[in-house]
């Protein structure tokens, strides 16, 4: 059964809030600026509570279950972030502010561009883009900067693996590139033969994903960048994957020229359900100039009388704003808090975990469900949801079963070079029992499916709205707020 609507819960003459009577002469509103009145429901304050708390405990999140969406790094948030990011000096302080009244604030976003400069292995840092794909953006952005710079108007060519994030074509054709595809080798890795195929005095760059949405660590990352350097083109790192790498390797130290980080995935500040995420993007040193403004800078350092002086500079060939204000801080300030917490050893076992538990769920599945790529994964790994002996059964089929199993589904159908490609992220915070149940979850669908097909057909059964007709969804779109016929 459905969850009532708010107007299906409506009873004339009930009322939620009873103002006092007013002390000031009652004023009609002037007639061009009355609006039609809008049918409200009547309903009681307990009413309105009672239905949306019964509304968002129908919601499946990170703090109620085990989220395997590869790619995404749904890791579990700690409460001590929230906690920090309430305290009344950083809540309620204000973006325009002078900056002599906000000094901790900006040692704090100082601090944090330096942890994250020491963690990457990059020389410069910016902190304003608002998540992954608009750090993707700005990275790319400052790569043409770089070669408009240098005369070079003719490198219009993005090279992106066909295993790379699917932002990352659309970051490089918002920015004025053409998007030229690398095909992955047998070993999940990126083809040298094909990339060298298309390196010439065209290329701007090469967008790389490492690890890849395979689950895989490029292996011949170095030989890959060199390739790109002679060239002439830079290589952008997406970061989206940095939690299998965390005090292991830096980025930078691979040849990297640009990435952007996930706040929100790999330093356990929330998903923001569309906002508010971070995509911090670091850079080698010679495209520190070109960074986006304002970056917080230590403008006079300490002295035994005065603590140091922080302030917001411009960088000399500067791409210009690219965000209100100086980012999203409230999301600096969980990620902070996260790094001081773990610190640099902490943040080795991170990385550690992330990759021990994704290889465990790998090894109880991969018998029954193929691997893509059969050879050690980093932080996920990517199989394959269908069986000739169950032909009708898809990817898709699967997910939706594994919602009657009480698992939220993992990503389904990327990456493209993978069919009915299932990719599957534990994060390291999940238990040995949580995927040890979700690893029983996946056998016992894969036997229904051969013993039972219908049943995955038919799925979900036990959430409160069945399969939905998605193409219908799509095509068909209800965009404005539904309103009972009998409704007074």
């Amino acid at each position: 059964m459905t969850e009532p609507t708010i107007f299906e819960l409506s009873s004339p003459g009930r009322k939620g809030v009873t103002f006092p009577k007013s002390d000031v002469p009652e004023t009609k509103v002037p007639q061009n600026l009355a609006r039609t009145i809008l049918p409200m429901p009547e309903v009681s304050e307990i009413d309105v509570i009672r239905h949306f708390t019964r509304l968002s405990q129908l919601n499946y999140c990170i703090d109620t279950g085990f989220y395997p969406l590869g790619s995404c790094t749904m890791k579990y948030n700690p409460k001590i972030n929230e906690v920090a990011a309430r305290l009344p000096g950083i809540a309620n302080v204000h973006p325009l502010q002078p900056e002599v009244t906000v000094q901790g604030n900006l040692a704090l976003m100082y601090e944090l561009q330096q942890w994250l400069l020491e963690i990457s292995g990059f020389a410069g840092i910016t902190m304003q883009p608002a998540a992954g794909a608009h750090g993707e953006y700005v990275g790319i952005l400052i790569i043409r900067a770089y070669h408009l710079s240098r005369g070079d108007k003719q490198r219009t060519k993005m090279l992106i693996p066909d295993s790379a994030h699917g932002t990352n074509p659309a970051s490089s054709s918002m920015s004025g590139f053409d998007v030229v595809k690398v095909a992955t080798d047998e070993n999940g890795n990126v083809d040298l033969d094909s990339l060298r195929s298309v390196c010439d005095d065209k290329v701007a760059g090469l967008m790389l994903t490492n690890p890849n949405t395979l689950g895989l660590f490029e292996q011949q990352v170095q030989e890959v960048a060199q390739i790109v350097h002679e060239a002439g083109g830079l290589v952008y790192g997406d970061g989206a994957n940095l939690n299998a790498l965390l005090g292991i390797v830096r980025p930078g130290d691979l040849g990297i020229d640009v990435m952007h980080f996930n706040l929100h995935k790999t330093f356990s500040t929330p998903h923001g359900g569309g906002g508010p995420g971070s995509g911090p993007v670091g850079v080698v040193e010679k495209l520190i100039d070109f960074l986006p403004f304002p970056v917080v800078e230590m403008l006079e350092p300490a002295t035994a009388e005065l603590p140091p002086y922080f302030g917001l500079v411009k960088p000399l060939h500067s791409i210009g704003r690219i965000k209100s204000f100086n980012g999203h801080f409230g999301m600096m300030v969980r990620a902070y808090t996260y790094i001081n917490m773990y610190g640099g050893n902490g943040l080795r076992r991170i990385g550690e975990n992330a990759v021990l538990n994704a290889n465990y769920l790998m090894s109880l599945v991969k018998d029954t469900y193929k691997l893509a790529y059969d050879r050690s994964c980093m932080h996920e790994f990517v199989v394959e949801g269908h069986w000739a002996d169950a032909p009708d059964i898809h990817a898709l089929d699967i997910a939706k079963r594994l919602m009657d199993y009480n698992f939220h589904p993992p990503t389904n159908y990327f990456p493209l070079i993978v069919p009915e490609a299932l990719m599957i992220e534990p994060t390291e915070t999940e238990s040995k029992q949580s995927l040890d149940d979700f690893a029983n979850a996946l056998l016992q669908i894969a036997k229904e499916a051969k013993e039972n097909p219908q049943l995955l057909k038919d799925a979900p059964h036990n959430t409160p709205i069945g399969r939905l007709d998605e193409v219908k969804a799509a095509k068909d779109l209800v965009l404005c707020c539904w309103i009972p016929e009998n409704y007074q």
